[in-house]
């Protein structure tokens, strides 16, 4: 399992067409992904669970991972979310 805590560099936060694409990003690994904030721990893979997050740039998540590529799909989400993809 690879868990890492990251900052949402998206200017625009955890919107809908962010969202749509972290997941996106998200679901082309084989690996179990999951997003962590405030409490809650939803699946990177489905759009409802992430939308019920409303992240805002500048605040802090931790992705979890487990799998056979778990550190390529948290090295691709936090290169998505610190704005560099």
């Amino acid at each position: 399992m690879t868990k890492k805590s990251i900052k949402i560099q998206l200017a625009t936060g955890l919107e809908a067409r962010p969202v749509a694409v972290l997941v996106q990003v998200a679901s082309q690994y084989d690996s179990v992904v999951y997003i962590e904030a405030e409490g809650k721990k939803v699946n990177a893979k489905s759009i409802m669970g992430m939308m019920s997050l409303g992240m805002d740039s500048g605040e802090e998540i931790t992705v979890i991972a487990d799998g056979v590529d778990e550190a390529d799909a948290v090295k691709s989400i936090e290169k998505y979310l610190s704005g560099q993809e």
